[in-house]
């Protein structure tokens, strides 16, 4: 099923009909509205739709439309005959109970076709209220958030109505819903409204007060429906005589007006106010500027601009393929995060953190401590950002080298050790560790203190998994090899006793020596993206490379200095560092970015310092940690203050931050514990025509995507394609270029056009990095919705 978008249109005025809780009249709000609608305009056509109804179908909510208010559209999608909550009415039922999707695809088709049959006026009732279930038990607040419709909130009249209607405002709040308009019938004994006019007017959101409809009858013969009917014909004659439900109306059309308007000068007005990161504004038009109305799950809603008809709808379902910037881990909108962020504000706000400690800062680093599965690792110090928490992961590296070898890094260079292509960040001090690149050469203070390794590469080309050499270090590393699984790359021990080990090993010991004893190179950590270097254009490179270098690194402590192999002996726990500092930055690939809740699992070793952000709050908020062993955090103890890390933000352990990223930690957790990803584990299991050596791991398979293997080993056959590789929720196609690729390539630029452009009912939003298209999904993306996109690439590649 494609993904259904949000609603708006010029033409059709849709509205969401919530009660504050059951029983609150929202039928006869309906019926009101709808009847002022066809009473003040004659050419304007109302429309009522019920998605759900349960009861009698004589007295079903569209039924008293048709009764009441004349020449209303009345429409019902599910009806269930007993008079109860829809999860329990649905239970009773013998047919299939309606997916949460199919609901709101359905009620999305019937407003689209009302729009363009000239309705102007839509009113979509739910059932009891904000927070009453749907058939499958879920909240309506959640069920019909896809199309975040604006609300009309009926509030309750009766004795506690105040607290359920501000409660029911609040919920709908939280779940990013405007709501446009209040009503409520009269109660002169309680004066709810007159409480809850004050209250709204506040914030600007019109109350209307109704008279009170006569009493239901107690006694259901014909002559008292018969009495009932006549009474509410009455009432609503009266209703129209005595209050301005025109004003409410007009209302309702100019805020339907006013956001489209907002949305048709948001390019424009930001192409005139904003710096955009990582943009080249010289040519930058309005028109190439996306406005985002909202998100919600895997997909933006896109603005998608004007046009001559009224009645195309304004807004389109855009999946999120860079998963806004690799953060979206549990999606967009997602209401139990958002609860979690209500719930800090609400106790801490933001609270100073020196010296002092809340219980959402101490629950997560006890959590990631408990939980990481490194067992070096026992601080955590917390930043806002990768690249600040990086800027301390060097601080802390650096510094430990430098005290265990006594280094004076004021009187000598102290470098890094890396990856080519790698990226760490863009402040100032880990934009120096790494290699001169489009993203720092022309950065006025960059100095580039390090010695970067270039490395072998995996990708999938004709069918085929592959680890490619580079042609300047064939003679050093031989040719490249084939493998017939993820699963048979990944085998660290196995490969380690292989000639592509031993050749891997010896390359970097002998390249390392040379560093030091003929270039005179001092190093002080070695820095690493685990598996994956993404902004350096999604570089897969060979694990057993990665493993390698900490191999030689900790093996050989004698390279870096020559009290080294004393100085070792000296520090004989497992979990002491030697050699090196080994830092993994995990910004990108921790979180189960790539499946695991540690890219550092892949290669079976542990660093010293690790760095998480990105999926740290599940996409909701700026958050990350720096983790290290005791050994370094010993290294800045001291009786002078100097010696301490002095290193923070004012907003050093939003307490905010570190509640979400409690709850979405534990979320992916759950997750993981439960088999939420068993079916994409079972899809990349080796088939039965692999090697023995494969086949050993089917039952139990240790690499695998959400990206299903028979798009990759498709892709990778295609024409255009120079190779495709996919893990966890990463997928990356490298286009073929005769330039030769690199990050100012321009040949994924078409297939990006492509999938922004799609004809279909959604479009792709992605992000390329020179001849490198990429896309990702959430751990929570759906497979109905993942199969939708592959197709779209199908169509653009095969």
């Amino acid at each position: 099923m494609s993904p259904v978008g949000a609603v708006l249109w010029r033409s059709l005025r849709a509205h969401q009909v919530y009660g504050a809780n059951t029983d609150v009249g929202k039928t006869i709000v309906s019926t009101v509205l709808c009847n002022a609608v066809q009473r003040l305009k004659s050419q304007d056509q109302a429309a009522f739709l019920k998605p759900v109804s349960t009861g009698p179908l004589d007295d079903a909510d569209d039924r008293h439309i048709q009764r009441h208010a004349a020449g209303t559209l009345t429409k019902c999608l599910y009806q269930f005959d007993e008079p109860v909550s829809p999860h329990i009415a649905a239970q009773q039922k013998k047919f299939t109970i309606p997916r949460d999707d199919d609901i709101v695809a359905s009620v999305h088709k019937t407003l689209s076709d009302w729009a363009g049959s000239g309705v102007n006026f839509a009113l979509v009732e739910t059932a009891g209220g904000v927070h009453s279930p749907g058939p499958n038990g879920n909240s309506q607040a959640d069920l019909y958030r896809p199309l975040r419709l604006p609300i009309v909130l009926v509030a309750d009249s009766r004795l506690g109505g105040i607290s359920s209607s501000i409660s029911a405002y609040e919920s709908l709040l939280l779940r990013g819903y405007d709501v446009h308009s209040v009503l409520l019938f009269r109660d002169e004994y309680y004066k709810n409204h007159e409480y809850l006019l004050n209250y709204f007017q506040k914030k600007c959101i019109p109350l209307v007060p109704l008279p009170s409809p006569p009493p239901k009858p107690s006694v259901q013969d014909a002559d008292s429906l018969a009495r009932d009917e006549e009474a509410m014909t009455t009432y609503y004659g009266r209703v129209a005589q005595e209050t301005d439900v025109a004003s409410l109306l007009q209302q309702l059309s100019s805020k339907n007006a006013e956001r489209i308007d907002r949305l048709e000068s948001m390019a424009s007005r930001a192409h005139d106010t904003i710096w955009y990161p990582f943009t080249q504004h010289h040519g930058m038009e309005a028109k190439d500027i996306t406005p985002i109305d909202s998100a919600y799950d895997d997909y933006f809603q896109t603005f998608v601009g004007s046009d001559e008809s009224q009645h195309e709808n304004k807004l389109r379902a855009t999946f999120d393929g860079s998963a806004s910037w690799w953060t979206q881990g549990l999606g967009h909108g997602n209401p139990s995060l958002a609860l979690s962020a209500a719930y800090a504000a609400g106790r801490y706000g933001h609270v100073m953190f020196p010296g002092n400690i809340h219980e959402p800062a101490l629950s997560l680093a006890e959590l990631l401590i408990e939980s990481i599965g490194n067992p070096r690792l026992r601080k955590v110090f917390y930043t806002d950002n990768g690249s600040t928490g990086m800027e301390v992961a060097v601080k802390m590296g650096l510094r430990a080298a430098c005290d265990r070898y006594g280094w004076d890094a004021s009187q000598e260079q102290i470098s890094i050790l890396g990856l080519k292509g790698s990226y760490h960040g863009d402040t100032i001090g880990v934009m120096d560790c790494s290699e001169p690149s489009t993203f720092n050469k022309k950065v006025e203070w960059y100095r580039g203190r390090g010695y970067w390794f270039d490395f072998p590469q995996v990708k999938m080309s004709q069918g085929v998994w592959k680890v490619e050499i580079p042609e300047n270090l064939r003679e050093s590393l031989g040719s490249g090899l084939e493998f017939s699984s993820l699963d048979e790359i990944f085998d660290m021990e196995e490969r380690l006793q292989s000639a592509a080990g031993k050749r891997y090993q010896d390359y970097i010991r002998n390249t390392i020596q040379d560093l030091v004893h003929q270039h005179r190179m001092k190093f002080g950590s070695l820095i690493m993206e685990p598996i994956i270097l993404g902004a350096g254009g999604m570089l897969f490179c060979d694990p057993l490379f990665q493993r390698c270098l900490v191999e030689v690194v900790r093996g050989h402590p004698e390279l870096f200095d020559t009290s080294a192999a004393k100085s070792a002996k000296d520090h004989p726990v497992a979990t002491s560092w030697s050699g090196l500092p080994v830092i993994f930055d995990e910004v990108f690939t921790g979180l189960y970015r790539l499946g695991r809740k540690s890219s550092a699992s892949f290669l079976q070793v542990d660093s010293d310092v690790s760095v998480n952000a990105k999926l740290l709050t599940g996409g909701l908020l700026p958050l990350c940690t720096t983790m290290a062993s005791n050994e370094i955090f010993q290294a800045f103890s001291s009786p002078e203050k100097s010696d301490a890390l002095l290193h923070g933000h004012s907003y050093t352990a939003h307490a905010v931050g570190c509640q979400v990223a409690v709850d979405s930690l534990q979320t992916m957790m759950q997750m993981e514990n439960s088999g939420s990803w068993d079916g994409y584990r079972q899809d990349w299991k080796p088939t039965r025509s692999d090697s023995p050596a494969t086949l050993s791991a089917r039952d139990s398979p240790d690499v695998w995507s959400v990206w299903s293997h028979g798009l990759v080993s498709d892709l990778s056959h295609a024409p255009s394609v120079d190779g495709v590789f996919a893990i966890g929720t990463v997928l990356s196609i490298s286009l073929k270029d005769v330039q030769g690729g690199g990050y100012t390539s321009t040949a994924a630029r078409g297939l990006q056009q492509r999938l922004s452009t799609s004809d279909g009912e959604f479009n792709v939003h992605s992000r390329v990095l020179g001849n490198v298209l990429y896309l990702m999904s959430s751990v929570t993306s759906q497979p109905e919705a993942l199969r939708s996109i592959e197709g779209l690439l199908r169509e653009a590649l095969l």
